[in-house]
């Protein structure tokens, strides 16, 4: 069975279209990567699945079924507008929620004491939500999205406010939570969190799908002609190099994605003592350029964040 499948949706506000005729299907037990720069469509999309929107056309089926009130006590939402009560104590803000979604007394209170030890929050157990900082407050929301065990689990940019250690421990409880049998939905536009932990993807933009499926059969299909070049001094001298289809340059570090029927080994030597080469590998090209190159954005700045 299909976690959600969602059939050719549309939603348009006034002449302008949010989503556009969008098609995919989510199987159960796996997490799913709903992709795209701002504004593409995302927080749309999620909201009709959530019946907070209308789709004006098309149809959705989530646990296969439509949704109606009872089926959000099996999802847990975590939305893109945060929303917790500022003067609440965090462990009052937790049970009064937890209690919301079917959890009571002794039930609730250990869920409540697991997850905060957990994130690291016990200590804060006592404290106003308003005390926390935007990273604690993140983890909060997260708790109350999962609290009740949900069945399946839609986050919107989940990882924001998170420093590194956080979004590694974020990203590990995902991991487990499918290991159990969960799914997990996710929007976002930064591509390097997608990579480590999705299985389908779905990448939007300006309201219509232009890539959807297994992540590892896309990049696949793109083939292992891609060089990560680790470098340093100049070397805008490789963009002149007729192997080279097309370079994505951060700097220090250069995605080359070479033409068909190039050999990626030959490019070596012609680097050697006129670069200091630090890293040179052979692989398949990284989501981002895929993203960047799906997209056709020029300036990378302007649609992933790092």
């Amino acid at each position: 069975m299909n976690a959600l499948e969602i059939e050719d949706i549309s939603k348009k506000f006034g002449d302008f279209y949010a989503v556009r005729k969008l098609s995919f299907k989510i199987p159960q037990g796996s997490i799913y990567g709903l992709l795209g720069p701002n504004g593409a469509g995302k927080t749309t999309t999620i909201r009709m699945a959530m019946n907070i929107i209308i789709p004006d056309e098309g149809s959705i089926r989530i646990l296969n079924q439509k949704m109606d009130e009872a089926m959000k006590e099996r999802i847990g939402y975590l939305p893109e507008d945060r929303g917790l009560y500022p003067k609440m104590k965090v462990g009052e803000l937790l049970l009064f929620l937890a209690e919301i979604k079917g959890l009571k007394g002794t039930k609730a209170r250990g869920e409540i004491d697991f997850w905060l030890k957990r994130f690291d929050l016990s200590e804060w157990k006592n404290k106003k939500v308003e005390e926390l900082s935007r990273g604690m407050q993140q983890k909060l929301q997260f708790i109350v999205t999962v609290i009740h065990k949900p069945e399946l689990i839609i986050l919107d940019e989940p990882f924001g406010g998170l420093d590194p250690v956080n979004t590694k421990l974020l990203k590990d409880i995902m991991l487990e939570m499918k290991d159990m049998g969960g799914t997990i939905i996710f929007s976002t536009h930064r591509m390097e969190q997608v990579e480590m932990i999705c299985d389908n993807i779905c990448l939007i933009n300006k309201a219509e799908r232009v890539l959807e499926g297994n992540l590892s059969q896309i990049k696949k299909q793109y083939g292992k002609n891609t060089v990560v070049l680790d470098y340093e001094g100049d070397a805008d001298f490789i963009q002149d190099f007729p192997e080279v289809e097309k370079i994505d340059d951060y700097g220090k570090f250069m995605e080359i994605r070479l033409k068909e029927l190039t050999d990626p080994k030959a490019l070596l030597p012609k680097l050697v003592g006129k670069v200091g080469i630090n890293k040179f590998e052979i692989r398949e090209p990284t989501l981002n350029a895929i993203f960047i190159d799906k997209v056709g954005v020029k300036n990378e700045k302007d649609t992933v964040s790092h």
